[in-house]
């Protein structure tokens, strides 16, 4: 494991490792200048080898979850990890966020490569991905990710950060406000994987179209998911397009998230065990496609052929108010 040290000269700094493209920490500053850090993370990098809830990691070769851990592709059956139950999850039991990575320096950032072979969790093609961590000016950390395959398959990799604007995990997250730049959301079943339908935010708890506190509803939807654990279809308006909006009231800190991907999957670490963060200490604002996405035409596709790239971006700026 090698972790490179990133810093703006305006108070934003991180740190990121090689193993599982994982930010380990990120600190920002809050409404007085003083940064802080705004994800959960081990202070000992060595705990990253041992089973965590993907904290800071870079997640594919599929985000979220494929239901059977199967899916068609030009009429041959591709069968996965299973992992979770009968179904994938993250992509399988190592994934991208369990492995090493190679890593450079660049200006501002690090860019880190994995070559996934041909057959890797059962994923077709050989596929070699890219993610570069950038710290800008703007008080911005930018993650880019690209891919190309030797074959036909399919690809979904977003970044899993639990954030805390707060203080990095020691409270809850419930009085942060957050909006969401959604009418729709991709309902589930109890565990987790989509029925093909859309249906609206209007009237239920994941109506986040103004800012609403976490804590607000989340009770209500305990008995399904144990909190929020939901892909909101977002407005997008092509490009890097605005997606949420996280405050936190007591320190000033702020997080507008911009992407180019069509979901956000909202989780509010229901599962976390408080070894060490007890549930809903953190936030996860998974910018990605839809889950399951294999096996619903209508959804935004995820396939990757020969001689395409797989290029999307998520952008976390941070900035603060005056007023608590």
């Amino acid at each position: 494991m090698e972790i490179f040290q990133l810093e703006n000269g305006k108070g934003l700094r991180a740190r990121v490792s090689t193993f599982g493209a994982t930010l380990l920490s990120l600190h920002a500053p809050d409404r007085d200048g003083s940064p802080g850090p705004v994800v959960l993370g081990f202070d000992d990098p060595s705990r990253y080898l041992e089973p965590h809830p993907h904290l800071g990691a870079t997640v594919g070769r599929y985000a979220n979850r494929i239901a059977g851990g199967r899916f068609d592709l030009d009429g041959r059956d591709v069968q996965l990890t299973r992992n979770e139950g009968p179904h994938h999850l993250h992509g399988g039991e190592a994934g991208f966020g369990r492995v090493e990575w190679v890593g450079r320096a660049e200006p501002g950032g690090v860019r880190l490569e994995y070559v996934s072979s041909d057959g890797e969790e059962g994923y077709p093609g050989r596929l070699h991905a890219e993610v570069t961590y950038r710290l800008t000016e703007a008080n911005e950390l930018r993650i880019d990710w690209r891919a190309h395959s030797s074959r036909s398959t399919v690809v979904n990799l977003t970044h899993h950060s639990y954030f805390n604007l707060r203080d990095g995990g020691t409270s809850p997250v419930l009085d942060h406000e957050l909006q969401v730049n959604a009418d729709a959301f991709t309902p589930v079943d109890a565990r987790g994987i989509p029925t093909g339908e859309l249906d609206p935010v209007e009237g239920t708890a994941l109506d986040f179209r103004e800012p609403r506190r976490l804590g607000e509803r989340i009770e209500s939807l305990v008995p399904e998911r144990g909190g929020y654990d939901h892909n909101f279809a977002l407005l997008a308006e092509g490009g890097l397009s605005w997606a949420a909006r996280l405050r936190d009231p007591v320190s000033g800190r702020a997080l507008e998230v911009r992407t180019t991907q069509p979901g956000l999957q909202l989780y509010t670490g229901n599962f976390l065990d408080g070894q060490p963060w007890p549930r809903w200490h953190g936030v996860c604002l998974e910018t990605q496609h839809f889950p399951d996405s294999p096996n619903w035409l209508h959804f935004p596709s995820t396939r990757l052929e020969p001689g395409e790239e797989y290029a999307e971006t998520v952008v976390y700026a941070f900035s603060v108010d005056g007023s608590g």
